[in-house]
């Protein structure tokens, strides 16, 4: 298999279905930000040394590209005139239940958070808080796209949600390693 194909070297790309779009798209923007995320979960995975937090990040992993493959098609073979999915959609409400059951797990051993605190740690907790931030930016792409063209509201509510166990994760990690959070100190 040939990695290049040469058909993007005039600044565009294909979607599902063959339709070209510039690569700077929102749609393009949008799915190229869930890539990212995805790349920095796997960074994530690669500091971390708790098998049960690697089949976490690896079943979010196959979802994120369920997401991205679902945001590179178009809507109009996406979706019937009707607004009811076409093909097969490729992530359901058990993903995001899954989120939170994760997410119950980890909160039940940090902390209350009683207050800010700075993203810092580990290496696995910064790592975390830089995949929340992106997988931040990833969902505001997404509700901009929305904003455009029709997308499921359940890919918005899975990012949404995954932000939230990116976040109870850096603090999870920080836990595990006995670091100390630093409160967020408006005076310094």
């Amino acid at each position: 298999m040939i990695i290049y194909t040469k058909t993007g070297d005039n600044g565009t790309t294909g979607l599902y279905g063959g339709k070209r779009v510039t690569k700077n798209h929102i749609r393009v923007q949008a799915y190229g930000e869930v890539d990212e995320l995805n790349s920095y979960i796997g960074l994530i995975r690669s500091y971390n040394t708790y098998r049960e937090i690697d089949e976490q990040l690896h079943v979010i992993q196959n979802t994120l590209f369920n997401i991205g493959a679902e945001l590179a098609t178009p809507s109009d073979r996406m979706f019937s005139t009707n607004g009811k999915p076409k093909i097969s959609c490729l992530i359901s409400d058990k993903k995001i239940f899954l989120l939170e059951q994760w997410i119950d797990i980890m909160s039940e051993k940090v902390p209350p958070l009683k207050q800010f605190i700075l993203p810092t740690g580990n290496v696995a907790t910064s790592t975390s808080h830089v995949a929340r931030t992106i997988c931040r930016r990833a969902e505001r792409s997404i509700v901009t796209l929305s904003e455009a063209d029709e997308i499921r509201p359940l890919i918005i509510k899975y990012l949404n949600r995954l932000s939230d166990y990116l976040f109870v994760l850096a603090r999870y990690f920080g836990y595990l390693a006995n670091n100390k959070e630093i409160p967020w100190n408006p005076n310094e």
